[in-house]
């Protein structure tokens, strides 16, 4: 069995596609995963799955539109590519709740700077399959324009040091 989390794209933010945690952990246990949890209401599940990762995704995101009755994005991370995620933050030193990971299916394009608007001053690293930012003054004021992660989801390192632990343990 593999420890994964799946992380969803705009659910329970803003008000915006609201999906009680119940039923997100009722569908993965639907789908066959084992040791369902959730974390926060912002749409982030931790569980166990003998299936690969797409087929992992797959499931989730065909459960998750039956339910929604239009796509939900679902990024889905192995136990270990979360604690990698975690290790190789280019911003350690910055204040944790100030730097935000956007989760990517793929690997950033080797472009995905050149669009790039900070006009707060934030810094922007590409990883493997994430994008790294640290906002100065915080997300929820940041004007920030980045088109390559627009397909992604972000979380503060906080939310993924959690989600890290959880699917460790």
């Amino acid at each position: 069995m593999t420890a994964f989390v799946a992380l969803l794209r705009a659910v329970n933010v803003g008000g915006t596609g609201e999906l009680p945690m119940a039923e997100l952990k009722a569908m993965a246990q639907a789908c066959g995963f084992e040791r369902v949890r959730t974390y926060i209401a912002s749409g982030n599940l931790v569980f166990e799955s003998a299936a690969r990762e797409s087929d992992v995704k797959a499931a989730l995101e065909k459960a998750l539109a039956d339910y929604a009755g239009k796509p939900v994005g679902v990024m889905v991370r192995t136990a270990a590519e979360m604690a990698a995620v975690l290790a190789v933050n280019p911003f350690p030193d910055k204040p944790p709740s100030r730097v935000g990971v956007i989760f990517l299916n793929a690997p950033p394009p080797a472009d995905a700077l050149t669009e790039l608007v900070a006009p707060g001053g934030e810094e922007v690293r590409l990883g493997r399959r994430e994008i790294y930012v640290h906002f100065p003054e915080g997300m929820g004021v940041s004007k920030l324009k980045l088109p390559a992660g627009k397909a992604g989801t972000t979380r503060n390192i906080n939310t993924v040091a959690k989600l890290a632990e959880m699917a460790r343990a």
